[in-house]
């Protein structure tokens, strides 16, 4: 079952304040409230479907926890994956990192990439660094993968 990204962003938010030992429920609600910082980024990438989506799962699955992956489309010509990260100051503000593969010409796959995080008083942009860098990540050497912390 997919959950909505603002329930997710809003969960993860409330497990952290519970963490530090705040009210978890309270900050779920109050992150509800909060603005999101959102960056999408279109790419193809030179690989075929199935070995574009691998590429994907492994840039996402170097530091992200996942959240739901499946097919979107009936006949296989679309995968759907997200993922939690951490981003912003110290890796402790989470992201939803949302990731569209879709089977292009021959050897090329069109990949769109949405990452959300919530904003605070103070704006780190989580979302879009996010996106930047995960972009990158995608459209380099295939020996580059992972998911390192963001500043």
């Amino acid at each position: 079952m997919d959950q909505g990204e603002d329930q997710i962003l809003a969960d993860e938010v409330a497990a952290l304040g519970a963490a530090v030992g705040g009210s978890g429920r309270l900050t779920g609600l109050v992150a509800k409230l909060m603005g999101k910082n959102v960056h999408e980024i279109d790419l193809v990438i030179p690989l075929p479907f199935s070995d574009a989506v691998d590429r994907v799962v492994g840039v996402l699955g170097g530091g992200g926890r996942p959240v739901v992956s499946l097919r979107v489309e009936d006949g296989g010509d679309q995968e759907m994956l997200r993922v939690v990260v951490g981003g912003g100051l110290g890796g402790l503000n989470p992201v939803v990192v949302t990731v569209w593969v879709t089977r292009g010409a021959e050897d090329s796959s069109a990949v769109r990439l949405r990452a959300a995080a919530k904003e605070g008083l103070v704006k780190q942009r989580a979302g879009e660094k996010t996106a930047t860098r995960l972009a990158a990540l995608l459209s380099g050497p295939a020996g580059e993968s992972g998911i390192s912390r963001q500043e």
